[in-house]
């Protein structure tokens, strides 16, 4: 990214999600959002949850880079979205947003150990690099032992973990979950929820994205969603009580 386009001089005290007032219309005026606020700090674990259509997978594309807002404004570790241009923004995500979806996505008939390096191809490592930084990813995760297995030789959960791998292999600032354990059994699930629980000690900022409140209960902060816009937000978390402080000054 240019230096024009450096993040605010405060960015490393701000919140690493910051939402003003987003909107999101598709084609046939769909309203997936309507005017959401949200700040999320470093270090939080938090949960997105909400029924289907309630417009938080589209929160999460938006988080994440992936599409743009109709409205308002999106500010992701300290850069202002609406100011990178798509190559600005896919360097945005290299560095600093790792990401989990509830597929595993993992490619068929490559080991775990490069499934996990792959994550760093957009990231110019030299192989050898990346394979080291794989191993250790994937020693994180609890899978040191499965590095030359096959996606097809490894259990759900494990493919789940070996994803959640490459998602942090680069380190990032942000990971960002989508139904991360809805492919899984419930032993499996909450193994998983245990390594993001694990990053997340270690310092890593997680939203998880959920329809189910179980999983919503087990995050520290849980932001509630329908019909596109937040209902509640409760739990302890700073981001939330800087909002309110933002609401109660703009009144």
């Amino acid at each position: 990214m240019t230096p024009e386009n450096a993040p605010r001089e405060d960015a490393e005290d701000s919140a690493i999600i910051e939402l003003g007032g987003v909107t999101k219309v598709y084609p046939g005026d769909v309203q997936a959002l309507r005017g959401v606020d949200l700040l999320v700090e470093r270090g939080e674990l938090a949960a997105i949850v909400g029924p289907s259509g309630s417009g938080k997978s589209t929160m999460l594309h938006v988080v994440g880079t992936l599409d743009r807002p109709s409205g308002g404004t999106v500010s992701i570790a300290g850069y202002d979205v609406a100011e990178l241009s798509d190559r600005e923004l896919s360097a945005l995500r290299a560095r600093h947003i790792g990401f989990v979806f509830q597929g595993f996505h993992l490619a068929v008939g490559v080991s775990a150990l490069d499934n996990v390096a792959d994550g760093l191809l957009y990231r110019g490592v030299p192989l050898r690099t990346r394979r080291e930084l794989a191993r250790a990813a994937l020693e994180r995760v609890g899978l040191g032992h499965r590095v030359g297995h096959r996606p097809h030789q490894m259990s759900g959960g494990e493919q789940q973990r070996v994803a959640v791998a490459r998602a942090v292999v680069g380190e990032p600032e942000l990971l960002l979950a989508d139904e991360p354990t809805g492919n899984l059994d419930t032993r499996s699930g909450a193994e998983v929820l245990e390594v993001l629980r694990d990053l997340h000690r270690a310092g890593t900022t997680i939203v998880v994205i959920t329809h189910d409140m179980e999983i919503a209960e087990w995050a520290a902060r849980r932001v509630r969603v329908r019909d596109g816009l937040i209902v509640s937000d409760d739990g302890p978390g700073t981001g939330r009580q800087a909002l309110a402080e933002l609401r109660g000054a703009a009144r």
